[in-house]
């Protein structure tokens, strides 16, 4: 084989990309792995393991401001922001598996040839990086995806930040203004107003995070909106002039009025769009939208010996989607028999707190589709661990179908996105409500609730 020949390059370093590098790997093939960024993608750099952390040190800093229910009296709780991003960068750093030089040098022991730069292709087989040519058998497009700016009028003038920027601002904002009412607006929202800074909410959409069961998502937003966070559903804005005092927003509200708002900083959090810009996919004659890369079932675009997953490909950008699919990928690239990816079963985390989480159906869902249903309920303020424990907002709701069938579960709680799990593997292996709540679970957690809930069913 020459040189610049692989049997495998791919393209992105994220979830799905390195997963299937190493493991094509340990298959004894020869792959090459490009990545314009940083090595882990949008999720270990810039994403869910920085938001998590400032989140939980966020809450931390929280409770102990707060601990007087509790009988404490804790004198001065104060955030060292320095300190604070220093954590940080460790945490990526341990995650990612050293500095960025160990980091590549954990790639090359896998016997994976990393190439560091911006990746465009030349042929159906051929791709350019840093100046040289890379020619591929097989090729897996997982660049994920990047920050979607609306157009709002003024704001490339007032300029702004995205959660690149914000999880590493080198200073807090006295007043932030988000853009964008979904999970990564609210989850930011929530982590800098608990760090002290004044934050507005504009979210175009009348209701909250349309996708969530709705009145797990009214119960949040009330606790948000409690902790000192404005929301404002139904917002139209436009930016206007800065001056000494900060950046002016207009914004119409949804009853009608119009206010003007004086930000230190903008973050726009909107949503995300596939990372497409510079692949030049016309040159490998690889199909694509503006939601990204057009695959079959089994993640293979109309050109045969070309695939791509993760964000750049899937509905759900979830970095544990990613992954399975780039496990499932490797399967398909070298065996007779691909396989669907199956998304039957996706379960996802709005990581506030208390947490949201949802896996399968909601009401709204079933509902539309004239599907016929039952609800179980328990409430934390009825679970001895939750009043014990002082995390009493929120509750568990399972829907099911006549049969005890689990047709969806949202769970609004302290460690929802674990609190999960049963109804994953309910919904996954065909478990029923009956069998659910028949299982002895150990007392007092919380986990108990879910017991509950599919008991009342």
């Amino acid at each position: 084989m020459a040189t610049n020949d692989y049997d495998l390059i791919v393209i992105g370093a994220g979830g799905a990309g390195s997963s299937t590098a190493t493991a094509a790997a340990k298959l004894g093939k020869r792959v090459a792995l490009i990545e314009r960024d940083k090595l882990g993608g949008t999720c270990l750099n810039y994403g869910c393991d920085p938001t998590k952390t400032l989140l939980h040190t966020a809450a931390v800093l929280y409770q102990a401001r707060h601990a007087a229910v509790l009988g404490l009296r804790i004198p001065q709780a104060e955030a060292d922001w320095a300190a604070v991003q220093a954590h940080v960068r460790q945490v990526v750093e341990t995650i990612r598996g050293g500095t960025p030089e160990q980091a590549r040098a954990g790639i090359a022991a896998q016997n994976v040839e990393l190439f560091m730069g911006e990746a465009a292709f030349s042929s159906p087989h051929t791709i350019t990086v840093n100046g040289q040519t890379l020619q591929g058998e097989r090729f897996l497009i997982a660049t994920g995806t990047v920050p979607f700016i609306p157009d709002i009028e003024g704001l490339s003038e007032a300029g702004y930040i995205t959660n690149e920027q914000a999880v590493s601002l080198p200073e807090l904002p006295k007043r932030l203004v988000v853009i964008g009412g979904g999970p990564i607006g609210l989850e930011f929202a929530q982590m800098f107003n608990r760090f002290g800074v004044q934050v507005t909410v504009l979210e175009r959409d009348r209701q909250p995070l349309p996708h969530e069961d709705h009145e797990l998502a009214q119960v949040l937003c009330e606790q948000l909106t409690a902790e000192g966070i404005r929301l404002e559903f139904g917002a139209e804005m436009r930016c206007g002039e800065i001056d000494a005092r900060g950046k002016r927003i207009h914004v119409h509200c949804k009853e009608g009025s119009d206010e003007e708002l004086v930000a230190d900083q903008l973050l726009v959090a909107v949503g995300r769009r596939p990372a497409l810009d510079r692949l030049n996919l016309e040159a490998a004659g690889v199909l694509y939208t503006a939601d990204g890369i057009t695959t079959d079932a089994t993640l293979r675009t109309n050109v045969p010996h070309i695939w791509a997953a993760g964000d750049i490909t899937s509905p759900y950008q979830f970095t544990h989607v990613a992954h399975d699919q780039g496990l499932l990928v490797v399967h398909n690239l070298f065996d007779s028999a691909p396989q669907a990816f199956d998304d039957r079963v996706i379960p996802w985390v709005t990581f506030t707190d208390p947490e949201l989480a949802r896996v399968g159906a909601s009401e709204a869902d079933l509902q539309a589709k004239k599907i016929e249903y039952r609800v179980g309920r328990a409430a934390f303020n009825k679970l001895d661990r939750a009043i014990a424990t002082h995390q009493t907002v929120g509750s568990v709701k399972i829907l099911a179908d006549a049969e005890g069938k689990v047709l969806g579960g949202h769970i609004l709680g302290a460690n929802a996105g674990d609190l999960i799990a049963p109804l994953v593997y309910a919904m996954r292996f065909g478990l029923t409500v009956k069998m659910i709540g028949a299982a002895m679970l150990p007392y007092p957690t919380m986990a108990e609730a879910v017991r509950w809930a599919a008991a009342q069913l």
